[in-house]
Parts: structure tokens; C-alpha cells; sequence
């Protein structure tokens, strides 16, 4: 397989997330997110180690990138379906990758 063939197999989707949790059960500190991709992929479950730069009231209504095609991991009681994509700041902590404009939920990445 090709490195575009690599690339084009991981279904990376734009999402909204609809609702933000605090995830004490988790080993590090992390939200879990709900997220609606709209049409055929409707809204998966996510956990993110997000705390340092976001509130859970701060996420409602933000659009992020996640790779939707990925198998679910339980994380203690809890299944992530899909996986939220961040890239680290100069502290190595999650800042989330998000369309620069509003675009419309279930948006391949390409």
C-alpha cells in the first residue's frame, strides 16, 4: 500500500461536539465528548485528555477532527468510538484541530 493509499484508508470527519463530561474514572484528565457528524455517522463518543486548554462548557458547540473508522477502545467504563485529533502545544498539552470556518457536520477531510 502507497503512503496516499495509507492516508485515504483513515476517515478523518468534522464533528460538533453536543455534549462535554469531566472523565474522573480516567488516568489522566480528560473530558468525555459527545460528538455529532451528522448524516450517515450520527454522533459517536469520545475521550479526550483535553483539560488544560478547554472547559467542558467552553467545547459545547465546537467543531473538531476525528478519525471516525478507527476500532472503539474501552477506556475503564468507558467506549471511545471515534478519536479526537489535537496536536501539542510547547507544554506537550492537546490543542484541538478544527476547521478554520463552520462547515457543514460529516466533512470528509481530503
Amino acid at each position: 500500500m502507497s503512503t496516499i493509499q495509507n492516508l485515504e484508508a483513515l476517515d478523518i470527519r468534522v464533528g460538533t461536539i453536543t455534549d462535554a463530561q469531566p472523565f474522573p474514572q480516567a488516568r489522566k484528565p480528560a473530558y468525555r465528548l459527545t460528538i455529532d457528524f451528522g448524516g450517515d455517522i450520527g454522533s459517536k463518543r469520545s475521550s479526550a485528555q483535553i483539560t488544560r486548554h478547554y472547559t467542558t462548557e467552553s467545547l459545547l458547540g465546537r467543531q473538531v477532527m476525528a478519525a471516525v473508522n478507527l476500532p472503539p477502545r474501552q477506556i475503564g467504563p468507558f467506549v471511545s468510538e471515534v478519536l479526537t485529533l489535537g496536536v501539542p502545544d510547547a507544554d506537550g498539552e492537546v490543542v484541538l484541530l478544527q476547521p478554520e470556518k463552520p462547515v457543514p457536520n460529516g466533512g470528509r477531510m481530503f
